[in-house]
């Protein structure tokens, strides 16, 4: 399990994370959720230590978390956005370099396991094409696949089908699903309301930068009338 407790953050005197606390169990995906501004990107972006904070605590599997060392240890990935491939490189080379450059595996052992995943997600004819010549798709699944070779606990993706064309949503989301399903903890915003559909996820509403209602996707159907704030986003 993943806990955070009271975390919070400041810009020139903006609060932009509000004393944000909850918990995250493994093999379940959680949703941030929210309009922009809202603090969900800074909070994965926290998590994954890309950006600091001010306040507040983090534990995993009830030990604390010091997150100056999650990028050394790969204890979280995060799938960006816009993906943050490197256009000029290959798909294999794109997955290769964070074996090779923080977990120092050898060639052949990143290769293997580069190989493995590209595979699991229909990526094996792409191994020698550069990124540049994907389509979103495709580039989408090479971040997915460069996040799982570092084997991370928990798995950030921010806005994981803004980038995409709609049709590819349900494809996105059973992803989503068997990297939950590996007993991972898994983060996520989005706006998607197809994508959300298609997941049963713990859903957490931000605005300006705090937790204003929780639930899980199964009460919110069940119960609508009592999450008015979710029920607004939502329609």
């Amino acid at each position: 399990m993943f806990k955070l407790k009271d975390v919070s953050k400041t810009i020139a005197g903006k609060p932009i994370l509000n004393g944000v606390s909850f918990e995250a169990k493994r093999g379940e995906i959680t949703a941030l959720l929210g309009p922009s501004g809202a603090g969900k990107s800074t909070l994965l972006r926290v998590c994954s230590n890309l950006e600091k904070y001010d306040t507040g605590s983090f534990c995993l599997d009830d030990e604390p978390l010091d997150l100056g060392s999650v990028n050394k240890n790969q204890t979280v990935g995060m799938v960006f956005q816009q993906f943050h491939l490197f256009d000029h490189l290959s798909v294999e080379e794109n997955v290769m370099l964070a074996p090779l450059l923080c977990k120092r595996k050898t060639k052949p052992q990143a290769l293997d396991e580069t190989t493995r995943l590209l595979h699991r997600y229909g990526l094996e004819g792409k191994a020698k094409a550069r990124v540049s010549e994907l389509s979103g798709g495709q580039k989408q699944r090479v971040a997915i696949v460069r996040t799982l070779v570092q084997n991370p606990q928990i798995v950030c993706l921010d806005e994981p089908t803004s980038a995409l064309d709609p049709k590819l949503t349900s494809q996105v989301a059973s992803f989503i699903r068997e990297i939950a399903a590996e007993n991972r903890i898994v983060l996520l915003t989005t706006h998607d309301m197809g994508l959300l559909a298609e997941l049963q996820a713990n859903l957490l509403l931000m605005k300006q930068g705090a937790i204003v209602e929780r639930t899980t996707s199964e009460e919110y159907a069940a119960h609508r009338e009592q999450f008015p704030m979710l029920y607004d986003f939502f329609e």
